[in-house]
């Protein structure tokens, strides 16, 4: 089972030249969200198992990366359905837009991983999409539902903050 809870240094992202090596979470990354965050980290450690398994000799290599690439698009699919929930519940005016993106981005990674059941070897293009869309897209669109989540919390009326209206949510939206 993977673990949802990775720690990650503080350090600088991590950008050489056109080939990406791995990628450092670092606070700048941080949508302020700790499980929005906590489940990013998670695809940031995905993306960099695929570096490691492209880079790698091991007689199994080609079966890793087909694993990760499998295990990758199902957590991303899993986190954008997670996202979008928490954002229909905070009435976030940009939804349809962002779930626009999401639909986009899920569309792009299957036909690499369609490449790939066709025997093409993708991983190191789809690595160095996937890095590079997940970096502009936490802080583009990402960072500006976490502000929308931020001010929708400030205007719940007082007796209901206690715990905050998006802790609230998360804990609803784990127990069922």
């Amino acid at each position: 089972m993977l673990n949802l809870f990775v720690a990650y240094p503080s350090s600088r992202l991590n950008l050489r030249g056109d080939q990406m090596a791995h990628i450092v979470w670092t606070d700048k990354l941080s949508v302020g969200v700790d499980v929005i965050d906590k489940q990013h980290m998670r695809i940031v450690d995905y993306i960099n198992q695929l570096h490691d398994a492209i880079n790698s000799s091991s007689a199994d290599q080609k079966e890793r990366i087909v694993e990760i690439v499998n295990d990758t698009i199902d957590y991303t699919e899993s986190h954008f359905g997670f996202e979008e929930t928490l954002m229909e519940e905070a009435d976030y005016p940009y939804l349809k837009a962002h779930k626009k993106v999401h639909e986009l981005f899920v569309r792009k990674v299957l036909d690499y991983k369609k490449r790939m059941d066709a025997g093409d070897d993708i991983a190191t293009e789809l690595r160095e999409t996937l890095g590079r869309w997940l970096i502009n897209h936490i802080k583009n669109e990402d960072a500006d539902y976490a502000r929308w989540f931020a001010n929708f919390e400030e205007k719940v009326p007082a007796p209901i903050q206690n715990e905050g209206w998006l802790s609230k949510q998360l804990k609803r939206f784990f127990q069922s």
